[in-house]
């Protein structure tokens, strides 16, 4: 893939998965909060969602900088011509229990917000993060790495950094239908 496949690729997967979750929004009270046997409701898992993409968005937003500052003193053209899409590494994000990893305290959910805050700060997060895509257009994005500790990742850009988010965002996905039909087999026995 070529970085502007990439770029697009990302952009189409971030409006997705925010898709994705708007139903998850829509579902009853009683689903939203519904505790399975192991781990969070739906309710807490969306929180959680926001949690981690407000700090990868800390991280996304000064890579993003630190790009834009570096491609005004090399050749992006040049950078370019070794660029390859490294994608494909971050797909394993996406799989529910597919790593272990110890999250830090402040990604945990604490229920301090409205699932109406949770819902439009999720959609301003995806919507910023198409916003940055936006800004960082010809492969500035490449220009910057930090490291990712998560599943031993090591150094990503800018745009793996995003893909990352939705990459997250779509492994709790996953968890939330396993909570869903918890709560069905619950309700069957009910």
């Amino acid at each position: 893939m070529t970085v502007k496949q990439t770029i697009e690729f990302i952009g189409y997967d971030l409006s997705r998965t925010l898709q994705e979750y708007h139903a998850w929004f829509d579902l009853s009270p009683e689903l939203l909060s519904y505790r399975p046997a192991i781990g969070w409701s739906i309710e807490q898992i969306l929180e959680h969602v926001t949690l981690t993409n407000q700090f990868l968005l800390i991280l996304i937003r000064k890579g993003k900088k630190k790009a834009k500052e570096l491609s005004l003193k090399v050749d992006l053209t040049q950078e370019l011509t070794s660029y390859q899409s490294n994608l494909g590494k971050l797909k394993m994000i996406a799989e529910h229990k597919s790593f272990t990893w110890i999250r830090p305290e402040h990604m945990e959910p604490k229920g301090e917000k409205t699932l109406i805050e949770v819902r439009t700060l999720l959609d301003d997060q995806i919507s910023e993060c198409l916003e940055i895509l936006n800004e960082i257009p010809n492969g500035e994005g490449i220009l910057y790495k930090t490291t990712m500790t998560v599943n031993n990742l090591g150094k990503i850009d800018v745009y793996q950094y995003i893909y990352f988010l939705c990459q997250h965002a779509q492994r709790h996905i996953t968890q939330m239908q396993g909570v869903k039909k918890e709560y069905s087999r619950f309700k069957d026995t009910e």
